[in-house]
């Protein structure tokens, strides 16, 4: 028993001797391998860490000029009446990420009114008609707040009335709020958003410089053009200044003229 017990010590004593005998011999091959492994772990360590420095976007909307707007133009295609669709939306856009960023572009898209089973309603009721530029407002949004005027910010353009800077450059934690405006081109038909209880869906797709997009849903009232043009004079106007469709004073005069001419 107690042999036993003795040749068993030895062989451990044997067995630790050899070990501390095998890494003093290879002490180089370890060294090198510590090295890489510190490497390694420090190279995937710093991937992760970038990784995690990103930036991401919350997008909100705010009361106010946050509406869609359907008017008649007054003029006909095809014995259909055409019209135009405005949007305006006030944004609250806030950098939860890790990163700063700047936004690059805003995109608005929504479903038309159209009837079932046709390839255009497959294509834009279906899925979604997309708005990919805004469109100039020729004037400030704005309400009426007792005796004062509240001039909204744009998010990406300066405003007329008001000094504010647009603000699309994103520390982390900072935020942004601004007015965006979009114009749809003259259409007829049903091809304007489609709505229930006097609201529409609309789909917002931003994008930062960091290549990534940011997509959201939202559900906005339909008001009428006066309402619109209440919290902007000029509202629906954009696309209709830029064709020259506004006629001036002298063409009026002579359209009147024509008119009355039996």
């Amino acid at each position: 028993m107690i042999n036993s017990l003795q040749k068993l010590i030895n062989t451990s004593n044997e067995t630790i001797h050899g070990f501390f005998d095998l890494l003093n011999q290879n002490q180089g091959v370890l060294t090198l391998s510590l090295f890489v492994a510190t490497i390694l772990i420090g190279w995937i360590s710093g991937i992760f860490k970038a990784l995690r420095q990103r930036p991401r976007l919350l997008v909100k909307l705010i009361d106010g000029p946050t509406f869609c707007c359907t008017f008649l133009t007054g003029r006909k295609h095809k014995n259909f009446d055409t019209h135009r669709t405005g949007i305006a939306l006030y944004l609250n856009i806030s950098n939860l990420g890790s990163a700063p960023t700047s936004i690059t572009s805003i995109e608005v898209g929504y479903h038309w009114h159209l009837r079932p089973l046709s390839m255009v309603w497959l294509k834009f009721r279906i899925g979604w008609f997309w708005i990919k530029h805004q469109s100039i407002s020729l004037d400030d949004f704005q309400a009426d707040i007792g005796d004062s005027v509240k001039i909204f910010p744009f998010l990406t353009q300066r405003n007329r009335l008001s000094p504010s800077e647009s603000k699309t450059y994103l520390r982390i934690g900072e935020s942004t709020n601004g007015v965006v405006y979009f114009e749809q081109e003259e259409s007829w038909g049903g091809c304007f958003p489609h709505h229930h209880k006097g609201k529409t869906k609309i789909k917002l797709l931003i994008k930062d410089t960091s290549g990534k997009k940011y997509y959201s849903i939202h559900k906005i009232p339909i008001i009428n053009l006066e309402e619109a043009k209440k919290y902007n004079p000029r509202f629906g106007e954009t696309l209709a200044e830029i064709h020259g469709e506004f006629l001036t004073t002298r063409e009026i005069e002579i359209k009147e003229a024509s008119e009355r001419t039996p």
